[in-house]
């Protein structure tokens, strides 16, 4: 399935190694920035040459028992699904250059864990970002559970950390501005306000037009994707995803110049499918990106 205007990229890249071994399977999909492998990711990881990957964006299933594909196991026992996210965790490691950034988007309960694993193997914690997601029920004997953890780290100093300003927040009946900001409104920056790590403005993917027909998981907004592909890379740079699930990291990664390398064990038919026919629909995004 290599198009026309893949041989640039293959002569590139793969000819000359510089991000993935000569032993590597082929790719199962190639676009004219990126390559897709239709894999389990530990099956892939291995042959990415080290220190070669500008960002890495991990959403791994959250051991939910949740049915994604045949290839797919959801319901390991929480041991199981530790040691099994230390294995692409360390791949993921070595695969960074010095200076890269990794973001593990997943629960609470594990991104606790995870993100001390990362700690103790040398990366530099950043944020933990709380992504707001109001989407399941209330839990006797518990808070309500509404946010999903984005973890950001590096490999030391990050070669890229761009600032993002998001729009002054506004009523969305009147109009109006919401906050005074102590009265120092008009010494505000007129793009707006540095990101926060609460991030509350993240729309529900809930339409068909966002989401694979076949594939009941949810799926992640374009405006994530937005944010970590803007705060870490410059175009020309590489992301990977372990992870490609609807295959939204590529689309972003796509539509902003960015180079990619993506791996889904279950979806990738109906990734290249969304790529090559541009369906996968982006969310509108006011942020403000500094140079």
């Amino acid at each position: 399935m290599i198009q026309q205007a893949c041989l640039k990229w293959i002569d590139k890249y793969f000819d000359t190694q510089l991000f993935i071994s000569k032993n590597a399977p082929k790719p199962y999909y190639l676009s004219a920035t990126g390559a897709l492998y239709s894999a389990d990711c530990l099956e892939i990881l291995p042959y990415v040459e080290t220190e070669v990957i500008d960002t890495v964006f991990a959403d791994p299933p959250f051991n939910l028992g949740k049915i994604y594909g045949r290839n797919s196991n959801d319901s390991l026992n929480d041991k199981e699904y530790i040691e099994w996210c230390y294995k692409w965790l360390n791949e993921c490691i070595r695969i960074l250059k010095p200076g890269g950034s990794l973001f593990v988007y997943n629960l609470p309960k594990w991104n606790i864990i995870l993100g001390s694993f990362l700690i103790q193997n040398g990366l530099q914690f950043r944020h933990w970002i709380a992504v707001e997601m109001n989407t399941s029920l209330p839990i006797s004997g518990k808070l309500y559970p509404s946010h999903y953890g984005l973890l950001y780290f590096s490999k030391g100093k990050p070669n890229t950390s761009k600032r993002i300003r998001t729009p002054i927040e506004v009523c969305r009946h009147c109009g109006g501005e919401t906050k005074d900001y102590g009265g120092h409104r008009n010494a505000m920056n007129p793009n707006g306000v540095t990101l926060k790590d609460v991030w509350t403005d993240i729309p529900p993917v809930r339409h068909s037009k966002y989401k694979i027909k076949d594939r009941k998981a949810n799926v992640l907004s374009t405006k994530i994707l937005d944010r970590v592909i803007e705060t870490s890379t410059l175009p020309g740079d590489i992301v990977l995803d372990p992870f490609g699930g609807s295959g939204t990291t590529f689309a972003v990664c796509e539509s902003k110049q960015r180079n990619w390398i993506g791996i889904e064990i279950d979806f990738a038919d109906q990734i290249v499918s969304r790529l090559e026919s541009n369906s996968i629909k982006h969310h509108k995004n006011s942020d403000f990106v500094e140079d």
